[in-house]
């Protein structure tokens, strides 16, 4: 897949940090790009830089196949981990100021706008001031802001963040119809269970450096390590000597339902000699092969990569 933003070989020097060393990163076009890494790794420093909030001090930002500009501003959208909302403002006014910002016009905004704070049922607050608003109610102000003159790039920072569980769920189906739309977005966090189930690709940045990157199940499958869930109806005291040689029995949980085992295998086993060992003894309600959480890939490769 071709890519629609394309940072090459960027490097970016601070006062005694150099925070980018050179990064590479090619997000495809209408995917969902997980940029994550522990605090103070370089993330922030690469999102100024697409923003055009900062400048590299070597390397190329290709937006679309053209060298970064300008021009693509108000292709982008971003929403920073840090929100920035003028307290004292009416918060239709401040919407809409922001929206002309983007290159929209008056009527245009209001219009749009309206539309968006219909959706996420806070039209009532159109002519209150920010600082009246909850912190969620801000959040959700600074998002359709972020979104509302359609840009081709969005970049989310910790979008969820201050949220609760309903909506977090709101913006997740939000992001996901974003990008079903044909919108590229980058997404920040260190919520992995999210970058689980919003992601098509990440990137993971430790030390200004690109350490792991890929399409997300082929990422989770690098990783796998012959690890199996076994559902079947009823416990086995006996697991040790039933199962092959050499199956390592991790964990066997009992709930109402079933009981589940979380067995290793050596490399070479095929998953019939252990169906075939089991099936005598209980019935098998489910058998999968257990990838790794982007979670454990995570801690496993920051630590790796600590000097």
């Amino acid at each position: 897949m071709d890519s629609f933003l394309s940072c090459n070989n960027i490097t970016k020097q601070y006062t005694g940090h150099r925070a980018l060393d050179d990064v590479s990163i090619a997000v495809p076009k209408g995917c969902i790009y997980g940029l994550l890494g522990p605090n103070g790794a370089g993330k922030t420093s690469l999102i100024r830089i697409i923003n055009q909030i900062t400048k590299p001090d070597s390397g190329v930002v290709l937006f679309n196949g053209e060298p970064l500009g300008q021009k693509h501003i108000k292709n982008v959208g971003y929403l920073p981990e840090e929100r920035g909302l003028y307290k004292k403002m009416k918060v239709g006014d401040q919407a809409v100021y922001f929206a002309r910002l983007r290159g929209m016009g008056k009527a245009e905004a209001g219009k749009k706008l309206l539309q968006w704070f219909r959706k996420f049922e806070i039209e009532t607050w159109w002519n209150k001031k920010v600082e009246e608003l909850s912190k969620g109610m801000q959040q959700k102000i600074q998002f359709i802001v972020t979104i509302v003159h359609e840009p081709e790039l969005l970049i989310f920072d910790e979008p969820f963040s201050g949220f609760d569980p309903i909506n977090v769920d709101l913006l997740k189906n939000e992001i996901l119809h974003l990008k079903e739309k044909g919108t590229t977005i980058i997404f920040s966090t260190h919520n992995m269970s999210s970058v689980e189930e919003l992601c098509d690709y990440i990137c993971l940045i430790d030390n200004g450096k690109n350490i792991l990157s890929g399409e997300i199940h082929e990422v989770r499958n690098q990783f796998k390590d012959s690890l199996m869930e076994i559902r079947i109806d009823r416990p086995l005291d006996n697991l040790s000597s039933i199962l092959p040689a050499g199956v390592v029995v991790l964990e066997q949980k009992q709930n109402n339902i079933f009981n589940q085992i979380n067995v290793q295998t050596p490399s070479e086993m095929v998953t019939n000699e252990i169906i075939e060992a089991i099936v005598p003894h209980a019935r098998i309600i489910s058998f999968s092969e257990s990838l790794p959480s982007m979670h454990d890939i995570f801690v496993q490769e920051v630590k790796k990569n600590k000097p």
